[in-house]
């Protein structure tokens, strides 16, 4: 066995896979290694002298970008086994003449490459979920406040997730310790360092008391779902949280804490304070409808303007029972739009889009996908909730639970607030947009649009001034409301697969 000392990652297999593949050695006359104890990455046996191909240029060996997202991805597992299964895939795209393998969903090899990618990319995910960092005593050089966090990942994935905390955190001194490898941000520099072991990291700070507080504060029991909450903060995560040490107790509560909020319910949600501009029409008894958007005023409108302006809006009955209007929010430049149908009852009362339980299967869908929301704009084709009270029971009592249910906008509604939509299409002028749901594909492409006929990418032309390519798929509150788990982890998957796809228009 020929031994080559190479460093064990992607950039270093590549190299050598790319050497290996213009000299024609095929995946069976290499041996693959990244024990860090032999200190090499593979091995090629020696008695493979001659080549059982002939050699190539390699300029002829078109490879896809496909399968280099993916190996790229594959290759931040900890499975041994991933560099064989690479090469192995790499040789039959390019000199098997196999060019749709990676299409091919019945495919031993390709099910394993996407099952290590799916398991790297919920990893990610994890990550950026679950590191909490801790402030040290003392300053830095330049004179910033120094953090540091403790994680410990299943897979070798700190260089591929450290750009998302250099970007969410830009304006602090962190370093983030994994037993792998430990990742450090000056302000200036992104640099990494040998792993280091536990206690090599803080155990608490000044605002730990503070943090636990709060948590306490934000849990609520009548939302506790155990097993889907372990689903999404599995317990081996625990011991490294914070708020660790009072899980267990809130949520041991949590069934007699319910049970009083059942008793004694909460305030109804309160009108946002009235815009000025409202109070001098309330004070007058001049509220009407806000006139069409002008063109000219658009130009040379903000996104805050219009955001400004939507809040004043009274076009259709929808305002008087909704807390707020909830506008857009994300990247002003964003290449990648998402449109939702309406805000829910959490969006409702906080403003924003997509905060909600919906809000939040969705960012975990984006981040599988490899997608950074604040990269992204989300709005939502109505911006007032319409809501209805829960029907009695048969005894004739009020129901228990929530007291505002979704109801759909109407076609009136779905009209009367298009402009406002068209107005953030026309500002943030996105490569892309992905409608969610029925009454977003019916606002932006047709009111006839079936999302399960014709999901996918939209042919042909839509309804609403746009140039860019258009994207359907379903609402991620059509997934919470599925009852069959392995159904729901399909769909799930496919839903996943609509946000690549949309994110690989962006750049081609």
């Amino acid at each position: 066995m020929k031994i080559h000392s190479i460093p064990p990652d992607f950039a270093a297999w590549r190299r050598q896979a790319r050497t290996l593949l213009r000299d024609g050695v095929p995946p069976g006359e290499v041996g693959w290694s990244s024990d860090p104890g032999q200190g090499e990455l593979f091995g090629r046996d020696s008695g493979a002298t001659i080549p059982s191909s002939q050699p190539v240029p390699a300029s002829s060996l078109a490879v896809p970008k496909a399968f280099l997202d993916l190996a790229e991805c594959v290759a931040c597992h900890r499975d041994q086994s991933r560099w064989g299964l690479l090469y192995s895939l790499l040789w039959r795209l390019t000199r098997g003449g196999e060019k749709p393998l990676l299409r091919l969903t019945t495919d031993d090899e390709v099910i394993r490459a996407n099952r290590f990618a799916k398991e790297v990319g919920r990893d990610l995910h994890k990550m950026r979920a679950f590191v909490r960092f801790r402030e040290v005593s003392g300053e830095s050089a330049n004179g910033r406040e120094q953090f540091v966090a403790w994680f410990e990942p299943v897979h070798h994935i700190v260089r591929r997730n450290a750009p998302f905390f250099r970007k969410r955190f830009t304006n602090m001194n962190w370093s983030i310790l994994t037993p792998d490898e430990c990742a450090h941000w000056d302000g200036e520099r992104l640099r990494f360092t040998p792993g280091l072991s536990r206690s090599s990291a803080p155990e608490d700070d000044a605002l730990e008391e503070l943090w636990l507080t709060y948590y306490r504060n934000i849990f609520n029991p009548a939302r506790l779902k155990l097993k889907a909450m372990q689903a999404e903060m599995p317990v081996k995560y625990w011991k490294n949280l914070p708020e660790a040490p009072v899980i267990r107790e809130l949520t041991t509560r949590a069934s007699h804490r319910r049970e009083i909020m059942i008793a004694n319910p909460g305030l109804s949600p309160r009108p946002a304070p009235p815009n000025p501009y409202l109070r001098n029409l309330h004070a007058r008894n001049e509220v009407s409808p806000l006139p069409a958007l002008d063109p000219a005023e658009l130009e040379s409108a903000s996104l805050a303007d219009l955001r400004e302006q939507a809040a004043c809006c009274r076009a259709c009955p929808l305002w008087d029972r909704a807390t707020q209007t909830v506008f857009g929010e994300g990247s002003p430049d964003a290449s990648l739009m998402i449109i939702g149908e309406q805000p829910g009852d959490r969006e409702d009362l906080e403003g924003r889009p997509f905060v909600g339980p919906a809000g939040q299967l969705l960012d975990r869908a984006l981040a599988e996908a490899g997608i950074d929301r604040d990269a992204v704009y989300l709005t939502n084709a109505v911006k007032h909730f319409k809501w209805k009270a829960p029907s009695p029971t048969a005894s004739g009592h009020p129901a228990r639970g929530p007291r505002r249910l979704h109801d759909k906008a109407n076609r009136h509604e779905q009209e009367t607030c298009r402009p406002w939509l068209v107005a953030e299409i026309a500002k943030v002028r996105p490569r892309v947009i992905v409608t969610l749901g029925a009454t977003a594909a019916s606002s932006v492409i047709r009111a006839s649009f079936s999302v399960t006929a014709e999901r996918g990418e939209v042919a042909g032309a839509i309804r609403i001034p746009f140039d860019g390519r258009v994207f359907a798929t379903v609402h991620p509150s059509y997934l919470l409301r599925m009852r069959d788990q392995k159904q729901k982890t399909r769909a799930f998957d496919d839903f996943v697969a609509d946000l690549k796809a949309a994110q690989m228009a962006t750049v081609s």
